[in-house]
């Protein structure tokens, strides 16, 4: 199954344990103004084709690349505070076949994550993979060793995430 931007969003928020008032305060802090009502709306799994088609469904609200990247840049202030004289960082458009590697990069920095943290919180899900995997994800896309990060390693890295503080 494929991870959406929804779809990520609710797992970081499940691993993190984030309420809908921190939500809207990282929003907030990445320079996208929400309402909790949209916000709550974009916490909403995307339903699977054909599933809901006699159902009335709440309708989601889509999280597109741009609302992703200001989340994860709200999160970072929000969890490591603002640097002195530095300017907010302003969300991109990020590509859409990089959002994971920028996913993984961002949650890294955010939560001050070391490469062995990164790679012990993968293992609690069951992954096991070298440093130099873990380096590879990592880096800027369009270097020499650059590797796309599928969804199944940040799936395990959310899942691992979200076992890490409950053991």
């Amino acid at each position: 199954m494929l991870m959406d931007n929804n779809d990520i969003l609710i797992r970081i928020r499940y691993a993190l344990n984030l309420k809908d008032g921190q939500m809207l305060k990282i929003f907030k802090l990445g320079g996208v103004t929400l309402t909790e009502e949209e916000v709550r709306k974009m916490l909403i799994k995307s339903p699977d084709k054909g599933i809901f088609q006699d159902q009335e469904a709440e309708e989601n609200l889509k999280c597109n690349n741009r609302t992703l990247d200001a989340f994860l840049n709200g999160l970072i202030v929000y969890k490591r505070g603002q640097k002195e004289g530095q300017e907010p960082m302003q969300p991109v458009a990020i590509k859409q076949n990089a959002v994971n590697n920028v996913v993984m990069k961002k949650l890294k920095i955010a939560l001050s994550l070391t490469g062995e943290d990164m790679l012990e919180i993968l293992a609690l899900a069951g992954v096991q993979i070298s440093k130099s995997e873990l380096s590879a994800v990592l880096r800027k896309e369009g270097q020499k060793n650059y590797k796309q990060c599928g969804d199944r390693y940040l799936r395990n890295f959310l899942k691992g995430l979200t076992l890490k503080p409950r053991l």
